[in-house]
């Protein structure tokens, strides 16, 4: 376990990054909405819309800040110093909680799955996280099934202190209503169909619920064998009351699960690399994009349909 920050965390954010003062905002700007043009949505009579969230913030992506916002501000209101959170070994959801939780100076901690990975030195995402003040914890396979549990919580929070818990990927009921902006922002875009890719959940949940009755949301999960409309639906339901009837999960585009890719993928990647300038997250955003691109001209994405994709970042 990495020692504990010293008290009165620096607010100034992290190294490069935009500090808050320890002032969280009401809300988040509007993320750009940029075309994109490729010979191959020409060809397929497609037009594709990137909802670039991932320029919002250079340290907390922008769907990650929409997740996060809201349980900042519920720790605060509860007179909670910290929050506590969950994510594998190189999350992208535990660097963007240890960079937003300095920035409003609020301690974090991350429970990382593995135990095997105490005391050996840190990879460098999580030498990231920990550079920003937080506290790594590490848990055995068997715990981690069983992290929401009373039984493996406690612990964790005789050991770190009272904190607010808030689940892998930020995907609860707080962060999906956070979510429910990215719909709003696109509900006057021109996209008729929405894409983004799924992990948790929580940002198809939100996303879907803001949309409008012309509007239908596609997510590409990341995982195999993940319960993942089950458990989207789940969300929706707890922050919403009901499941919204605009959206579905396309399952075929995991390419082996969380973090295994293909050299189908891999070259997939680096060739819109080449082409547009943008890279890809090879664990989530290159799998739904070569998924759009393979789907164009068919079901939702046929000719004449403008779609939008988020880039979360």
């Amino acid at each position: 376990m990495t020692p504990a920050p010293p008290a009165g965390p620096d607010r100034s954010g992290p190294p490069g990054v935009p500090g808050l003062a320890a002032a969280l905002p009401e809300s988040l700007p509007e993320s750009p909405l940029e075309e994109l043009a490729d010979e191959r949505l020409r060809r397929a009579g497609v037009r594709l819309l990137l909802k670039r969230d991932d320029l919002l913030h250079p340290a907390v992506p922008g769907n990650k800040w929409r997740k996060l916002l809201p349980n900042l501000v519920e720790a605060r209101a509860a007179g909670l110093g910290a929050v506590l959170t969950f994510g594998g070994a190189y999350s992208n959801h535990l660097r963007a909680t240890a960079a937003a939780g300095r920035a409003a100076g609020l301690r974090t901690v991350g429970v990382v799955r593995g135990d095997e990975l105490r005391g050996r030195p840190l990879n460098p995402s999580l030498a990231q996280a920990a550079s920003w003040g937080m506290e790594l914890d590490f848990l055995g396979r068997a715990d981690w099934r069983q992290r929401e549990s009373a039984s493996v919580l406690e612990p964790l929070l005789r050991r770190h202190g009272p904190a607010l818990v808030v689940p892998e990927g930020g995907s609860n009921a707080a962060g999906v209503r956070g979510c429910l902006s990215l719909g709003q922002e696109l509900a006057e875009s021109e996209a008729s169909v929405v894409c983004c890719s799924v992990g948790t959940g929580g940002t198809l949940a939100g996303l879907a619920a803001g949309l409008t009755s012309r509007q239908f949301a596609l997510g590409y999960g990341a995982l195999r064998h993940a319960p993942l409309e089950a458990e989207t639906a789940a969300l929706q339901l707890a922050a919403f009351g009901r499941r919204t009837g605009n959206w579905r999960i396309d399952d075929g585009h995991h390419f082996g699960g969380y973090g295994r890719t293909t050299p189908a993928l891999t070259a997939f990647a680096q060739d819109f690399l080449t082409r547009h300038g943008i890279a890809l997250d090879l664990s989530y955003e290159a799998k739904a994009m070569f998924g759009l691109f393979t789907g164009l001209g068919e079901g939702i994405l046929r000719r004449g349909t403008t779609v939008a994709f988020l880039i979360a970042g």
